[in-house]
């Protein structure tokens, strides 16, 4: 099984910067990809953005030219740098991993972190 820890997050004034983290521990054969996803209240969760093992990113119109994902494969850990930001982009940011227990066993599933709160206000 895999667990996803997030730090990084807090409380900043619009235009600020944050840098959310998130590494995976446990056992598994392999993350496909990893990437971070945002919930909002009264709003549904989206993807914000995610890297592949191809390194090949996505990103969230709204936040294209602002965050930056990175992964580290060596430490399993991916990282969100989140430059100007704005009041919209206040929200819960959950880290997620397409997982593989284990080599020859089909199928894959999805891990999820417990979140970190980003929140940005004067």
């Amino acid at each position: 099984q895999v667990q996803l820890v997030e730090s990084g997050g807090g409380t900043v004034q619009p235009g600020g910067s944050l840098r959310l983290s998130c590494v995976a521990s446990g056992t598994f054969f392999r993350i496909y990809n990893m990437g971070w996803y945002r919930q909002a209240p009264g709003k549904s969760r989206e993807l914000v953005a995610r890297v592949h093992s191809d390194g090949s990113t996505n990103y969230e119109d709204s936040v294209q030219g602002r965050f930056t994902i990175s992964g580290d494969n060596a430490k399993n850990t991916v990282h969100l740098q989140m430059n100007n930001l704005k009041p919209d982009d206040t929200a819960v940011y959950y880290c997620n991993a397409a997982v593989v227990e284990q080599e020859g066993v089909p199928g894959h599933f999805s891990a999820w972190g417990r979140g970190t709160q980003v929140t940005v206000s004067s």
